[in-house]
């Protein structure tokens, strides 16, 4: 069983047992955070959220991304700039895709 999620102004397709990288959620670490924004749940897909269902996750870690360098460069000008960029992230495991809220 599988689903689709929107945390963070994104969306991850993901199953039971799955760990994904979202964008910085406060919680702390070992904490369970439920996802109730579904958008798809297996054949079913929502409009805009599938009712009653819901996403159980434990937080694995808080941590920060890989760097991303920006490099900005006009030819002949003798005009350069670089600078770098890490984005917070959280490490979630999902435990459960309930299509009830009760479950």
């Amino acid at each position: 069983m599988f689903a689709v999620i929107k945390t963070g102004s994104k969306q991850y397709k993901v199953a039971a047992g799955d760990v994904i990288k979202v964008e910085k959620l406060s919680a702390a670490e070992g904490s369970e955070v439920i996802f109730d924004e579904v958008l798809a749940l297996d054949e079913k897909i929502g409009k805009p959220f599938v009712k009653g269902a819901s996403v159980k996750a434990t937080v694995l870690k808080q941590a920060k991304d890989a760097k991303v360098i920006i490099f900005k460069k006009k030819r002949r000008q003798n005009y350069r700039r670089k600078n770098g960029h890490r984005q917070q992230i959280t490490l979630v495991k999902i435990m459960d895709v309930c299509a009830s809220k009760e479950a």
